[in-house]
């Protein structure tokens, strides 16, 4: 099995626990720090429609809708589909990274932005679905990524992209099947970036409020036409 297949077979093992998981607020970082995070640099454009990819149960979506956004989500996990469906709050439809990048997946009118956050775990996913990014994004749209911070692995082993063993320690649930993830040096998300013909507009990394160490990168990306 490929790596970005035990990805997604992963993410369907774990999708009631990963509801649970969010419902409940069970991952101090994203209560404390990432999702306040992406949502107040979204909503600090003047933006009208906003596609969440990988919206998973759909929180961000439901977010960015209640602050008086086009929201849409997309994900590949039927289950977490229907979850977001069940709670409602902006629109749902089960897609995946390469539906989006092949073409597969489309829209009547292209968004003003897409939101990809902490959903990039494949190599090649997340490099089609990046530099295929204007197939859902207007011309002159907006990008917008949050994935962990290069200085968290940095700090614990060698600072080289590849492939990382994954697991679910530290969660409270009992989540099974654990998945590799691709990590990228952050010279390697800017290498990526430019082969795209994307643009960094803004760069940000929130702290944790107590170690004051970086959590997360929030990349801020121009689709240029």
């Amino acid at each position: 099995m490929s790596e970005g297949n035990r990805i997604i077979a992963s993410w369907h093992a774990n999708a009631d626990q990963w509801i649970a998981t969010i419902d409940h607020g069970e991952i101090e970082s994203r209560i404390l720090v990432t999702n306040e995070a992406i949502v107040r640099t979204i909503t600090s454009y003047p933006l009208v429609s906003v596609l969440d990819i990988g919206c998973g149960e759909g929180w961000l979506t439901r977010a960015l809708h209640n602050k008086g956004l086009r929201a849409s989500g997309v994900d590949t996990v039927a289950a977490l589909i229907g979850n977001a469906l069940e709670k409602g709050g902006g629109t749902y439809e089960v897609a995946s990274f390469q539906d989006i990048a092949t073409g597969m997946y489309t829209v009547d009118k292209k968004f003003d932005a897409a939101v990809i956050n902490f959903a990039l775990l494949d190599q090649t996913d997340t490099e089609a679905l990046v530099k295929n990014i204007r197939r859902v994004v207007a011309d002159n749209g907006l990008l917008f990524i949050q994935t962990l911070h290069p200085l968290v692995i940095a700090r614990q082993e060698p600072y080289i992209s590849g492939w990382k063993e994954g697991s679910w320690n530290g969660m409270k649930r009992e989540f099974v099947q654990p998945y590799p993830w691709y990590f990228r040096t952050l010279e390697d998300w800017i290498r990526l970036f430019t082969e795209a013909g994307l643009t960094l507009q803004q760069l940000a990394e929130p702290v944790h409020p107590e170690t004051q160490a970086p959590v997360s990168v929030i990349f801020v990306l121009q689709v240029s036409a």
